[in-house]
């Protein structure tokens, strides 16, 4: 079973940050409910906190509160650095971590995107009409659904 003591600072910054950088990558798609897209990010962890024991990896994953390093983030483009940042993510875990460690991050990564993407209708006037997932953040959903199974080149 892999832990967080199995990664040095770097790398576990990385794989902690791959949840966050797939909202945000969904956020970036599409214009308006940041607020409501970023709440849904946090019922993601508080969900995988209540169902504990899957996996140690994301146990620790989401024992702390989610953090992004914006200063790192501050002046790119935000969907390069997410598919980069998921990217090296999956990369370490390939490394480090078995099959199932690694599919179970995949799924909370795609969970957590997903959260973003449904947690406001696009379109529509004061809530009426409107789609549940804009194109563009289904666009970001099947970019970050690629990303997390790209074999190594």
């Amino acid at each position: 079973m892999t832990e967080k003591a199995d990664f040095n600072a770097e790398e576990w910054s990385t794989i902690a940050e791959g949840p966050l950088l797939a909202g945000a990558r969904v956020i970036a798609a599409e214009r308006g409910g940041t607020i409501r897209e970023s709440l849904a990010l946090g019922k993601i962890y508080a969900q995988a906190r209540q169902q504990q024991g899957d996996s140690e990896l994301l146990d620790q994953l989401v024992s702390a509160p989610p953090a992004l390093d914006r200063e790192r983030l501050q002046g790119t483009d935000i969907a390069s650095a997410a598919m980069d940042g998921l990217r090296e993510a999956v990369r370490i875990l390939r490394e480090k971590a078995t099959p199932d460690e690694l599919d179970a991050y995949r799924r909370f990564v795609l969970s957590a995107a997903e959260a973003a993407a449904n947690a406001h209708k696009e379109g529509g006037v004061l809530g009426v009409g409107g789609k549940r997932v804009s194109d563009s953040e289904q666009a970001a959903l099947d970019e970050i659904a690629a990303t997390l199974e790209a074999e190594p080149s």
